[in-house]
This record gives C-alpha cells, sequence and structure tokens, in this order.
C-alpha cells in the first residue's frame, strides 16, 4: 500500500481531531448511501459503506504492502508480511469452502480466477517497481489521497492514464503464452487447496521471522500509541487487527457483490470514460467491445461496484485521518519525488491492467480465491518491489531503517 504507514508520528503525542475534514467526510459517506440505495440498489449502498469501514481499516492499522515489502526488503523487517500471511491464511479459511459450493448465503459467488503467464509476469514486476515509487499500490493511493496526501494525487492521476493506455494494448498482452485461468479451489478441492496455502504461508512468515532475528537479534516492535487516544478509533491499530478487519470486509464483499474486492478496474473505467469525453473513440478498443467491459463503459459509474467501493475507501480513510488529527494536506512536494510519483503511477496502472489486478485484485484476492495467477502476481511484483526499493533514493525517497542489535 503506501507510504504513510511510514510517516505516522511513532512517539506519545496529545490527540486532536481535525473536525471539519471528518464533518465533510461522514455526510458525504451517509449521503452517498442514501443515493445509491434509492438510484441503484440497497447492497451497492452496503457496499459503499464496506469501502468505507475499508478505508478506515486500511488507514488506521496503517496497513501496508508497499512499505512493508520495502522495510524488509531494505532492513530485513517481517512484521507487514507476517500479517499479510495472517491475513491470507484467515481469507482461504473463509473463501476457499464458499467458492467451492459456489453459494454464499443462497446467492452465487464465484473467484476472481485469471491467466498465469507472461503478461502477469511483465505486468505484476512493472506494479512492484511502481509500488515504490509511486509511493503505493491501489488501495494505498486511494486510502492515502483520502488521508490528505497531496503527492499521492499525482500518483493517482497517473494510475488511472497508465491504467486506461494499457487497455488499448490488451490484445497485443493477452496474445502471448500463458496458463489457462487455474483454480486451486477446483483443481485440489477445498480442503487440500487450504492445507498447502496455509502451509506456504507458514514457511513464508517463519522466514521473515528468521531473516529479521539474524538482522537485528530481536522481533521489531510495533509503534507506540499516543497516551491521549483511543486506540481503536484514533490508531494506529496492531497489524493482526487490521489482516482480520480487511479479511472480515473482504468476505462480506463476496457476500454481496458475488466476488471478491478489486480496486483497479475502476481506475481503467474512469480513465475510458475520461478519454471518451475528450473524444477519443475507446469504445471501439478490443477491450471495451467486449461484451462485460462495454456495459460498465455505457452505465453511470454508480453501477459499477469496484467504482463506488473505491470512492469509499477515500472517504473512510478521511474520517479515519480526522479521527486521528493528522489530515493536513502538504502541498508542496520536491520536483522529484513529483516526477516519481508520475512515472510510479503510470507503471502501476500499466501493470495492473496487464497482471489482471493489484495487491488487491491479483495479490490478495486472487490468492484468497484459489488462483495460481495469484502466486505469480506476488513472485513478480515481489522482484519489481527489489527493483524499486533501490531506485528510490534517486528520486531523493526514503528507504527506512534501523540500528541493528544482532551479529
Amino acid at each position: 500500500m503506501s507510504d504513510l504507514s511510514t510517516s505516522l508520528p511513532r512517539v506519545p503525542r496529545r490527540f486532536d481531531v481535525n473536525p471539519k475534514p471528518l464533518v465533510i467526510a461522514l455526510i458525504l459517506i451517509a449521503l452517498g448511501a442514501i443515493y445509491l440505495a434509492q438510484a441503484v440498489s440497497g447492497r451497492q449502498a452496503a457496499l459503499y459503506v464496506v469501502g468505507a469501514l475499508l478505508g478506515m481499516s486500511l488507514y488506521h492499522a496503517a496497513f501496508g504492502f508497499t512499505s512493508a515489502w520495502r522495510v524488509f526488503i531494505a532492513d530485513g523487517r517481517g512484521a507487514g508480511l507476517r500479517a499479510q500471511m495472517l491475513m491470507l491464511a484467515l481469507g482461504v479459511l473463509l473463501f476457499f469452502p464458499a467458492l467451492a459450493a459456489g453459494t454464499l448465503f443462497g446467492h452465487p459467488v464465484t473467484g476472481l480466477v485469471a491467466p498465469a503467464g507472461t503478461s502477469v509476469l511483465v505486468g505484476a514486476f512493472m506494479f512492484g517497481i511502481g509500488m515504490q515509487l509511486g509511493g503505493g499500490c491501489a488501495s494505498g493511493t486511494l486510502y492515502t489521497v483520502g488521508g490528505g496526501s497531496t503527492r499521492m494525487l499525482v500518483t493517482l492521476a497517473a494510475f488511472i492514464v497508465g491504467s486506461v493506455v494499457a487497455t488499448a494494448h490488451m490484445p497485443f498482452w493477452t496474445a502471448l503464452p500463458s496458463l489457462k485461468p487455474l483454480s486451486l479451489v477446483k483443481t485440489l478441492g477445498a480442503g487440500p487447496a487450504i492445507a498447502l496455502n496455509l502451509v506456504i504461508f507458514a514457511v513464508i512468515a517463519a522466514l521473515t521471522v528468521l531473516v529479521e532475528r539474524r538482522r537485528h537479534g530481536r522481533l521489531v516492535n510495533e509503534p507506540v500509541r499516543a497516551p491521549h487516544a483511543s486506540p481503536w478509533l484514533h490508531g494506529p491499530w496492531p497489524l493482526f487487527v487490521g489482516a482480520i478487519a480487511l479479511v472480515l470486509l473482504n468476505f462480506a464483499t463476496l457476500a454481496l457483490s458475488g466476488r471478491p474486492w478489486g480496486v483497479t478496474s475502476a481506475f481503467a473505467l474512469w480513465g475510458a470514460k475520461i478519454f471518451g469525453a475528450l473524444g477519443v473513440d475507446v469504445a471501439s478498443w478490443p477491450y471495451w467491445a467486449a461484451p462485460a467491459n462495454a456495459g460498465s463503459l455505457a452505465a453511470p459509474v454508480s453501477h459499477d461496484v469496484t467504482s463506488v467501493m473505491d470512492f469509499g475507501i477515500v472517504l473512510g480513510a478521511m474520517t479515519a485521518a480526522a479521527l486521528a488529527g493528522r489530515y493536513a494536506p502538504v502541498w508542496k512536494v520536491p520536483a522529484r519525488s513529483l516526477i516519481a510519483a508520475l512515472v510510479g503511477g503510470l507503471m502501476l496502472g500499466y501493470g495492473a491492467r496487464l497482471a489482471y489486478g493489484c495487491n488487491i485484485g491479483a495479490y490478495f484476492s486472487g490468492i484468497v480465491s484459489g488462483s495460481l495467477h495469484g502466486w505469480l502476481w506476488l513472485a513478480a511484483a515481489f522482484a519489481g518491489n527489489v527493483l524499486g526499493t533501490r531506485l528510490r533514493p534517486l528520486f531523493g525517497l526514503e528507504v527506512e531503517r534501523i540500528r541493528s542489535t544482532g551479529c
């Protein structure tokens, strides 16, 4: 996700609310839910609220993918990766039985399963570099924009442009070698697929412990909370709480929409609508001419589940930032940092389309859907993060390290 998780105050301080942004965010959440319930459906309104809760959870838990991967790559700290493994473990326990049955609470459900091939390798690697240069992933970009990060507005704008440009090139990328969509749930069965995934999660978590103890001699403690702040309303939450919240809210998304949480398809849709308004005939592109995408392009944005949830994430994060007293946009951003945000955003958008999703749609929701492409995405994106972390100093961006106490 974003760099915000590494810039939150880590020492005790007095707690203050930002009342104006708090009131604005809450009003917009309430009005949006009422509008969607009347204009679309009660389910769409509920998904909007789920998005807001995701935004609050992401912000309050400072649950980062971008920063978590960077501090592990650069400094051997693995708390963020271990929280991700917990999130995925709980996810497969919840999702696999429902996906195997094909129904949840009487409604049909399906996973996000995509081909694993060349486009995923290239796209996820690009996305990984973009994470470190742009300063966040897809959901991280949204929740930091909602939290008041002006730099991330540049990343988001470039993300949208990169996404829609990629849709113009999709026929080339989808023609490259790839495996057919493969679901471990359908191939192995829910029980064996759960067992296999849990073993892999445990191995990855154990490796992070080994690396961290060798580097620092101990496991690094979580940040100190401000003494006058409520731990639940103002944060930061423990990472494991954030992991549990994200899993439960993703499961709620599955129950309400019939498929897991995604983020970046909305960016491509927004970009296509903007390009269309500027006179570009995007509707004739093969990607948008496909029946599923053509319907989304023609319909109002309010009918798109991913868009509605993305708007909710922004407002939920704004609410959380205001409660924490941290909603204070800074408009002066160094030129090199803005260039990194622009380049990183373009890579994020382009890479996400090629890879059939981002760290949410391909990694989190892909793996809990049992899709093989989710694991391929993880490997390629992590490699991209390694390169991206090494490139950050060229743009004046921080690479966090703490003094080692180990051998």
